[in-house]
């Protein structure tokens, strides 16, 4: 129950993490500054990539949060 609980506060310390960053792209993605916003997205997919891997969040919702926001981001000039 120990590795449990130790366990889940760390999932849930990295899915916190994950709302933060993508509220901070969000946050970004209007802003005239567009290097500030690519590396907030740059940061965000990385973390994405980090939680998929260990298993924090499922492959398939990493890929479509990347894609989503590849769309909002990278795509949008």
């Amino acid at each position: 129950m120990r590795r449990i609980s130790r366990r889940t506060a760390r999932n849930r310390d990295a899915r916190t993490e994950l709302k933060t960053l993508a509220k901070r792209v969000e946050g970004l993605r209007g802003a005239a500054d567009g290097s500030a916003a690519r590396e907030a997205a740059i940061a965000y997919v990385s973390a994405l990539d980090k939680a998929a891997k260990r298993g924090i969040i499922h492959q398939n919702k990493a890929r479509r949060h990347k894609s989503a926001l590849s769309v909002l981001i990278f795509l949008r000039d």
